[in-house]
């Protein structure tokens, strides 16, 4: 899942199985990927439930910056975060948010990337 928000853009996937039991992911341990280091810590700071995982720096992957947590702890603040939804316009919210104009300008080429699907 791509996860837009006025925080910071994440990646949230399942984790790999590490336990060498399965060939795929762990269903209950999901990694919350981001770009920006400052994403995911703008996120730990609006959530108190991330605010006990380490936050891995990763150079030799897609997705430098990563939080493990448990699918229990992902759910949680992903209901936080759509309750607290309050404004009309998100990108506004996200500059208002985040004073990223690298963040927003992103937001930006997105919302026209995907605009082209709308017919």
């Amino acid at each position: 899942m791509w996860l837009f928000t006025q925080y910071g853009f994440f990646s949230v996937v399942c984790a790999r199985d590490l336990s060498g039991k399965t060939k795929g992911v762990d269903l209950n341990t999901f990694m919350v990927r981001a770009r920006s280091r400052q994403h995911l810590e703008s996120l730990q700071s609006r959530c108190a439930e991330l605010s006990g995982f380490e936050i891995a720096d990763t150079k030799d992957t897609d997705y430098r910056y990563r939080l493990v947590v448990p699918k229990t702890v992902w759910e949680q603040v992903a209901s936080a975060l759509t309750a607290e939804i309050d404004y009309g316009n998100f990108k506004s919210r996200a500059y208002e948010t985040s004073g990223d104009k690298h963040y927003v300008n992103a937001l930006h080429d997105v919302w026209e990337v995907m605009h082209r699907l709308q017919h």
